[in-house]
C-alpha cells in the first residue's frame, strides 16, 4: 500500500449548482459563515443538524470542523446538495476526494551523526518538547522506536488526547507518543463499518505505513536494528526526542478528505508544531483541495506542514501537494543498497537489488529460467507477464526462476504468485516507464529487481535459448558507501507544478529509497497477507519516506529557532540544499542515469546542518499568500474558501504577478505569441537571521539564452531581523518550438557573505501555444 502510485478521478463542484442524472449520495464538505450561527442553537453542530433537517430526512452530520475550517461534512444527494448550497450561510460545497498513501542510515547520510550527535541535535535538545503530528495509518505503539526513556514530562502546552479503543488501551501512550486519535466517519459513510478482520477501529496501525513514517520523523534510538539481517545499525528518527501525535485517517479503502480535514482540525487545536502528511492525489485548484485548505490554516497558525510529492515519476507534471504554503518533498537515494545479482547461463552478470532473508537458492546451482509472458497461453499473455493473481500455471513455473514484468499489482505480490505456483525464484523487470530505478523489497521467495534495459536483455536471452535458459540469483547483503549518492529516485514525482507553474515543485528532495524504520507486529515485511514473518523494522521506499525526514528536520529547526515561521523554515531548507552527489558531480536521475533537472529535485537535497544557520530567509505572511491567489486569478469567493477571510484583489493585482510571491525559488513562464523579446521580473525580500553586521554580494548563474540582472547587487545588513529587498529582471528571446512544445532552462541567484551561501533556483520555461 505504501508504494502504490495513486490514480484518482476527481469530480469538481463548488459554488455552482450540482447537476446529475441520479440521486446517488456522496459526501460533501460544507463551508459555512462562522459568524452566521443564530443564538438559538447552543452549538455549531446543532445548527448544522438543523440546516440538514430542513432539506432532508436522511442526511446527517459526519464531522464538524472549527479550527482549520468552519463547517461540517455530510452525505448528500445532488438535489440535497443544491438545496443546501442555496442557504445564505453556506459558502461552498467541496466534493470529497479519496487520497492514497505515497509510499538506519539516513541520519548518518544527512550529517546528523559523526558518529556522535552533531551540534544540530545537541543545540536543539534532539527536538525535545516539539510535537510532530502524523496524519497517516496510525501507529504500533509497542515498538522500541516509541519508547520514552530519558524523556521529560509531556509539554504543558499539549492539549491533545490519547483515545483508547479496540486493541489500543490508554497505556499505549507515554511521554513519546503523547497523542493518538482516529477518524473513520468519512470512510464509513461511504463504505460501511470498518472491516474488523483487516483493520483496527482505533489508532493502531494495520498497514505499517504510519508506524514507518512516525519512526522516520521522530523515532527514539534503537540499537541492533535491521530487517531480515539487512541494514544493521542504530536506528533513530530525525528528531529523536520530539513527541509524536498520530491521527489515523487511512483505512484499507483509502484516505477520505472529510477524515483528513477532521485530523488537521484536531492536530492544530491539540497544539502540534509540525504536521507530516505522506498522502496525496491528483492536483485540483486550491479551493477544491482539502489538503491545501487545511494546511493553509495550519501554516497561518504557525504549524509547519510537510507533504510527499507523490510516486508518479519519472514522468513530468506528476507532482502533487503543490500549494505554495506546503513543503513538498521528493525522494532521493542514500549511500546504501542491497545488491542481488542475476547470473545467466551464458555467464552474463546482471545487477539487481533485493531484501531476502529466507531459505535461499542452492549455491552454484543454475535453475531453469522462463518469462511469465509466454508459455501457458502459447503466446503473449498480459496478465501472466505481470504475474497477477491467478495468472500463472504451476506446470509452467514449478521449479523455475520466473521473470515477471513490473506494474498493476504490488512487487511482492508477484513473488507470492510465483511462490504459490511452485516457482523457486523471481526476477522482477522494470518497464520502459520505470527506467533503471530499482527498489529493494522484502520478498517472500528468492527474488531480485532489475532495470528496464536488463529486463530486455534477460528476455532476449530466454528467447534465444528456447528451453535451455538458466539463471541463479546471488544475494550480497548490505553495501555501504555507494557512489554516486544522492540520486533522484526514479519513482519520485516531478514538476512542473500543474496548478501554479510560477511556483517550483517539488521544493526539495530527501532520503526516500530503501529506508529502514519501525514496522508493526501484525504485518509481514512484504505486506503480502500470507507472509507470516515478523520483524521490528522494515525497509520501504517512496516519497512517503522522504516527507517525514523533512518533518523531523523542521522540528529541529523550530526547536533551534522558535520565532521562525513555517515559511522561514522552508526557506532555510531550500536555500541551503545541494545539487551535487558524493562524487562532487551533478546529481543524476536514477531512471535514466543522466544528470537530473530542476523539476526533478526543486532546490536540491536537504542539508540539515547548513539549514540550521542559513544566513538569510525568504519569509511569507498570510497576506502574501492572499496576494498570490489574487494574482493567480482566483475569485474572491474561492479565496474565501481557502483562507476563510474576505479578499480585495484590486491592490494585489496592481502590485505584480503570482511569481512575486516571496518564494525561495523563482520560476518564469513565457508564452511565445510571435514576440521576439520577452522579459519579466521578481521582487524578493530577505530577512537577516545570521550575523548582525553582514554584507551579501550576488552571483548570477543565468539560465541559457537569458540575460539576468539583480538590483541592488549588494545587501548590507546592520542588525538581525532586518529586511532588504532586491529585484531580479529576466530577459529572453524567442526560441524555435513546435506547437504545444516547451523549452526549460535553469540557473540560480546566489547571495554570499563570508559565512553563508543562500541559493535560489531560477527557472525559465518557454512555451509555444498550440494555435
Amino acid at each position: 500500500m505504501a508504494q502504490l502510485v495513486p490514480s484518482i478521478v476527481l469530480v469538481v463542484i463548488l459554488t455552482s449548482r450540482v447537476t446529475c442524472c441520479s440521486e446517488d449520495r456522496k459526501t460533501f464538505i460544507v463551508q459555512v459563515h462562522e459568524e452566521g450561527k443564530p443564538s438559538i442553537f447552543p452549538t455549531h453542530r446543532d445548527w448544522y443538524r438543523s440546516s440538514l433537517s430542513g432539506i432532508s430526512n436522511a442526511a446527517s452530520v459526519i464531522h464538524t470542523y472549527s479550527t482549520v475550517f468552519n463547517g461540517f461534512s455530510a452525505k448528500l444527494s445532488p438535489s440535497e446538495a443544491n438545496k443546501l448550497l442555496s442557504l445564505s450561510h453556506v459558502v461552498a460545497l467541496i466534493p470529497e476526494h479519496i487520497r492514497s498513501l505515497h509510499t538506519t542510515r539516513s541520519p548518518h547520510f544527512l550529517g546528523l551523526t559523526t558518529p556522535s550527535p552533531t551540534a544540530l541535535l545537541l543545540d536543539t535538545h534532539f527536538g525535545s518538547d516539539l510535537v510532530l503530528g502524523l496524519i497517516d495509518t496510525g501507529i504500533w505503539p509497542e515498538r522500541h522506536s516509541f519508547h520514552d526513556r530519558h524523556l521529560s514530562p509531556v509539554p504543558p502546552k499539549w492539549k491533545g488526547l490519547c483515545v483508547s479503543s479496540t486493541g489500543f488501551p490508554p497505556t499505549s501512550c507515554n511521554r513519546k507518543l503523547i497523542g493518538a486519535r482516529f477518524f473513520s466517519s468519512g470512510y464509513e459513510a461511504t463504505n460501511g463499518n470498518i472491516n474488523l478482520t483487516t483493520d483496527f477501529p482505533s489508532p493502531r496501525d494495520s498497514d505499517g505505513h504510519g508506524t514507518h513514517t512516525a519512526s522516520i520523523a521522530a523515532g527514539s534510538y534503537v540499537s541492533s536494528a535491521s530487517t531480515l539481517g539487512y541494514a544493521k545499525g542504530i536506528a533513530s528518527g530525525m528528531a529523536p526526542k520530539a513527541r509524536l501525535a498520530v491521527y489515523k485517517v487511512c483505512w484499507n479503502g483509502g484516505c477520505y478528505d472529510s477524515d483528513i480535514l477532521a485530523a488537521f482540525d484536531a492536530a492544530v487545536s491539540d497544539g502540534v508544531d509540525v504536521v507530516s502528511l505522506s498522502v496525496g492525489g491528483v492536483v485540483v485548484p486550491y479551493h477544491l483541495d482539502v489538503i491545501a485548505i487545511a494546511s493553509f490554516a495550519a501554516v497561518s497558525a504557525g504549524v509547519f506542514v510537510s507533504s510527499s510529492a507523490g510516486n508518479g515519476g519519472p514522468g513530468g507534471l506528476t507532482v502533487t501537494n503543490v500549494a505554495p504554503w506546503l513543503t513538498t518533498v521528493g525522494a532521493g537515494t542514500i549511500d546504501r543498497d542491497f545488491p542481488a545479482d542475476v547470473k545467466l547461463g551464458n555467464g552474463k552478470i546482471i545487477p539487481g537489488v533485493s531484501i531476502y532473508g529466507g531459505p535461499g537458492l542452492t549455491p552454484g546451482r543454475m535453475y531453469p529460467l522462463v518469462y511469465a509472458g509466454v508459455g501457458q497461453f502459447g503466446g503473449d499473455g498480459y496478465s501472466s507477464s505481470l504475474c497477477l493473481e491467478g495468472s500463472l500455471d504451476p506446470k509452467f513455473v514449478k521449479g523455475k526462476i520466473v521473470v515477471c514484468d513490473r506494474g498493476i499489482n504490488s512487487r511482492a505480490a508477484k513473488g507470492e504468485e510465483v511462490r504459490k505456483n511452485g516457482g523457486v525464484g523471481m526476477i522482477l523487470a522494470n518497464g520502459v516507464f520505470d527506467g533503471e530505478g530499482l527498489v529493494a523489497d522484502c520478498h517472500v521467495l528468492p527474488a531480485t529487481a532489475v532495470g528496464a534495459t536488463a529486463g530486455d536483455e534477460i528476455r532476449r536471452y530466454i528467447g534465444n535459448s528456447r528451453s535451455t535458459a538458466t539463471a541463479t540469483i546471488v544475494f550480497k547483503g548490505t553495501r555501504l558507501g555507494v557512489r554516486p549518492a544522492p540520486v533522484v529516485a526514479s519513482f519520485s514525482a516531478r514538476g512542473p507544478n500543474p496548478e501554479s507553474p510560477e511556483i517550483l515543485k517539488p521544493d526539495v528532495i530527501a532520503p526516500g529509497l530503501n529506508i529502514l524504520a519501525a514496522w508493526p507486529d501484525h504485518v509481514g515485511p512484504s505486506g503480502v497477507p500470507s507472509d507470516g514473518r515478523r520483524t521490528e523494522f522494515n525497509i520501504l521506499s517512496g516519497t512517503s519516506m522522504a516527507c517525514p525526514h523533512v518533518s523531523g528536520l523542521a522540528a529541529l529547526l523550530k526547536a533551534a529557532h522558535p520565532d521562525w515561521s513555517p515559511a522561514a523554515i522552508k526557506s532555510a531548507l531550500m536555500t541551503t540544499a545541494y545539487t551535487v552527489d558524493n562524487k562532487g558531480d551533478p546529481m543524476l536521475d536514477e531512471s535514466t542515469g543522466n544528470v537530473s533537472l530542476v523539476f526533478d529535485f526543486g532546490a536540491g537535497h536537504v542539508h540539515p546542518v547548513k539549514a540550521m544557520n542559513p544566513g538569510l530567509v525568504y519569509d511569507i505572511s498570510t497576506s502574501d499568500y492572499v496576494n498570490f491567489l489574487c494574482n493567480s486569478n482566483y475569485t474572491p469567493n474561492s479565496i474565501h474558501v481557502i483562507t476563510r477571510k474576505s479578499a480585495n484583489c484590486s491592490g494585489a493585482k496592481k502590485a505584480g504577478h503570482s511569481g512575486n510571491l516571496n518564494y525561495p525559488s523563482m520560476s518564469a513562464v513565457f508564452q511565445q505569441y510571435g514576440k521576439k523579446r520577452m522579459s519579466t521580473h521578481f521582487i524578493r525580500t530577505v530577512t537577516n537571521v545570521g550575523d548582525p553586521n553582514s554584507v551579501y554580494k550576488v552571483t548570477i548563474k543565468p539560465p541559457a539564452r537569458t540575460v539576468v540582472t539583480v538590483k541592488p547587487d549588494t545587501l548590507t545588513f546592520k542588525r538581525v531581523g532586518q529586511k532588504l529587498n532586491f529585484l531580479v529582471r529576466v530577459q529572453t528571446r524567442e526560441v524555435k518550438l513546435s506547437p504545444g512544445g516547451s523549452s526549460v532552462n535553469s540557473g540560480s541567484i546566489v547571495w554570499t557573505d563570508s559565512k553563508h551561501t543562500v541559493t535560489s533556483p531560477l527557472v525559465v520555461t518557454m512555451q509555444q501555444p498550440l494555435d
